[in-house]
C-alpha cells in the first residue's frame, strides 16, 4: 500500500507549510546518519579524485593548491544547505528533479532529473576505465593495463557487478560500499602515515624519487598571492569543484533513510566538511613530502599528473607500494556502486512522477530497489563507455572533463529552486534568510559563473584532446549532451505515456510495484 510522508515545516512556491511526499515502496529507515555520511564520502571516491586531481591544480596553481581546495569547497557548502533545507520539506529521491519541478514547474524538473543522469552516466565510464586499469596493474608486471580490450572488458564487469549490487537491495549494497570504504580509507592512512614518517625523518624520497622535503608555509594559504593570476585561481577552483562532487548521493536516498527530512541533509553537510578536511591535509603533506617540483616526484612533473598517488608510491611505501594501488581501485569501484545509486533513484521519482514512462517508476517488490531503472543505469553506462572506447579514447576522456559543465548545471539549479522555493519564508527568521536564502543564492550564482567560464575555456581547440570542426571535443561533446536532454524533454513532452507531466495532468497513484 502506498503511504506518504508529510513534513510540517517545509514551505511552497505557494506558501504551502505543508509538503507530502508520495511513498515509492523503498526500504524505508533502513539507512542511519552514519551510512548516509558513508555513502556521501564513498560516491565523491576521494582516494581516486585526490591521485587524478592534485597533479592539475598545482600545475596551475602551485603552492596555493591548499587555499584553492578551501575556495572550491564555498560554493559546494552553500549548495549543500540548499540540498538540506529542500530535503528538509520534500524528503523525494528526485532531488534536483523533484524541488526544480515544484519551484519552476516541468521543463525545469525534467532538464535538472536529465542533468544528474547525465553525470552519472559519463562518470561511469571514466570510472570503469580506471577501475579496469588499476585492477590490471595489481596483476604480473602491470603490462596488462594498456590492453585497451582488456581494460575495457574489465571495465564492463565492474558496472554490471555493481548494477546487479545495487538491484538486490540497499542493505547488499551498504555491506559492500562499507568493505570498500574500509579498504580505501586504511590504505589512504597507512599512506599518509608512511609520508609523515618520512618528513619527521628528513627523509627525501631518494635519488629515484627526486623529493625535497618542503616546510609548512602560510603563504599557501595567502588569497593575494593566489590572486595575482585570477584565471589560475578560477580554473583551480572549477578543478576542485569535481573532487567534491558525489555528496548528494546520501540525498537520493532520504526515502531509505531514518528521519528523512533530516538525517540525509545532516549526512551532506558533514560529509562536505570531511572531504575538505582530508583534501586539504592529504594535499598539504604530499606537497610538504614531494614538493610542487617539476622534477622527480614532484607534483608540478607533468608525467605524474594524471595520478600522483602512482609516481609516489615505491617512493613512499617501497615493496608496500601497491597497497596505494589497491586503496584508488576500492575509491573507484565504491565510487561506481554509489554513482549507479543517485542515478536510478533519480529516474524512479521521474517515473513515479509522470516525467519517464511508468515503468521507470516500478520498485522491486522484493528487493525495494527501483529495479527497471537502476537496469537501464547500468546498461546505459556500458554503452556509453563501450562505444567511446573504441570511437575515441581521447573523446572519451573529453567527454569526461565536460561533467564539470553538468555538476555546475544541476547544483546551480537546485541552489535557485531552493531560493525561490523558500521565497515567501525568507523574512520569517534569520537562519532561514541565510540557509535558504543568501548562501544557496552566492552557491548557484558561483556555479552558474563556473558553467559558463568552464565552457569558454572548452570552446578553445587547445583545450583538451579532440578538437571538432575547430571547437575543443569536450565543448562539443558537453553541449551535445545537453542539448539531447532538451530534445528528449520534447519528445516526453508530446509522448502520449508523459504528456500529462508537463501539461499538469499528472496525478500521481502511488506505489508502482514491479516483478
Amino acid at each position: 500500500m502506498s503511504t506518504e510522508i508529510s513534513t510540517p515545516d517545509g514551505g511552497s512556491a505557494g506558501g504551502d507549510p505543508t509538503a507530502v511526499v508520495p511513498s515509492k515502496g523503498l526500504h524505508a529507515g533502513i539507512l542511519d546518519l552514519g551510512d548516509s555520511v558513508m555513502l556521501g564520502l564513498a560516491s565523491t571516491a576521494p582516494v581516486y579524485s585526490l591521485a587524478a586531481t592534485l597533479g592539475l591544480i598545482v600545475a596551475v596553481n602551485g603552492n596555493y593548491t591548499p587555499l584553492i581546495l578551501v575556495l572550491g569547497f564555498i560554493p559546494v557548502l552553500f549548495i549543500a544547505y540548499a540540498f538540506r533545507e529542500l530535503n528538509s520539506a520534500l524528503p523525494d529521491c528526485g532531488t534536483t528533479f523533484f524541488w526544480a519541478r515544484k519551484a519552476f514547474g516541468p521543463w525545469a524538473a525534467w532538464l535538472g532529473g536529465w542533468g544528474v543522469a547525465l553525470a552519472g552516466i559519463v562518470v561511469l565510464a571514466n570510472l570503469a576505465q580506471i577501475a579496469g586499469k588499476y585492477l590490471w596493474l595489481l596483476i604480473g608486471d602491470g603490462s596488462l593495463a594498456g590492453n585497451t580490450w582488456l581494460v575495457t572488458a574489465t571495465g564492463v564487469l565492474f558496472i554490471a557487478f555493481m548494477t546487479y549490487v545495487n538491484h538486490r537491495g540497499i542493505r547488499l549494497g551498504e555491506h559492500v560500499q562499507r568493505t570498500l570504504t574500509y579498504i580505501q580509507y586504511i590504505s589512504l592512512g597507512i599512506f599518509a602515515v608512511a609520508i609523515i614518517v618520512r618528513i619527521a625523518g628528513g627523509a627525501p624520497g631518494g635519488a629515484n624519487g627526486s623529493a625535497t622535503i618542503q616546510p609548512f608555509d602560510l603563504e599557501w594559504f595567502n588569497p593575494a598571492g593566489a590572486f595575482a593570476d585570477p584565471s589560475a585561481v578560477v580554473h583551480g577552483v572549477l578543478l576542485a569543484l569535481f573532487i567534491y562532487w558525489g555528496w548528494d548521493t546520501c540525498l537520493a536516498l532520504n526515502e531509505e533513510t531514518e528521519n528523512p527530512a533530516k538525517t540525509p541533509g545532516r549526512g551532506a553537510v558533514i560529509s562536505a566538511f570531511v572531504l575538505v578536511a582530508i583534501y586539504v591535509s592529504v594535499a598539504l603533506l604530499v606537497m610538504m613530502y614531494a614538493s610542487v617540483g617539476t622534477e622527480g616526484i614532484g607534483l608540478g612533473n607533468e608525467a605524474n599528473q594524471d595520478d600522483v598517488f602512482l609516481a609516489m608510491k615505491d617512493v613512499v611505501l617501497g615493496p608496500w607500494g601497491w597497497l596505494i594501488v589497491v586503496a584508488v581501485l576500492a575509491s573507484v569501484l565504491s565510487s561506481t556502486q554509489t554513482t549507479i545509486l543517485p542515478t536510478a533513484r533519480g529516474t524512479l521519482s521521474m517515473g513515479v512522477h509522470g516525467a519517464l514512462p511508468a515503468r521507470f517508476g516500478k520498485v522491486h517488490q522484493r528487493f525495494q530497489t527501483p529495479g527497471f531503472s537502476t537496469q537501464v543505469m547500468g546498461v546505459a553506462a556500458v554503452a556509453y563507455y563501450v562505444a567511446m572506447s573504441f570511437l575515441s579514447e581521447d573523446l572519451l576522456a573529453d567527454s569526461i572533463s565536460a561533467i564539470s559543465l553538468f555538476i555546475a548545471f544541476y547544483y546551480a539549479l537546485t541552489g535557485f529552486s531552493c531560493v525561490w522555493f523558500f521565497r515567501s519564508t525568507l523574512r520569517d527568521s534569520a537562519r532561514n534568510l541565510w540557509f535558504r536564502g543568501i548562501l544557496p543564492f552566492v552557491g548557484a550564482v558561483s556555479l552558474t559563473a563556473a558553467f559558463f567560464i568552464s565552457a569558454v575555456q572548452m570552446w578553445d581547440p587547445e583545450y583538451g584532446d579532440t578538437q571538432i570542426f575547430g571547437i575543443g571535443g569536450a565543448f562539443v561533446s558537453g553541449v551535445l549532451l545537453l542539448v539531447l536532454g532538451v530534445v528528449l524533454a520534447i519528445v516526453c513532452r508530446f509522448a502520449p505515456a508523459t504528456r500529462a507531466f508537463f501539461t499538469g495532468e499528472h496525478t500521481e497513484v502511488g506505489l508502482v510495484r514491479g516483478e
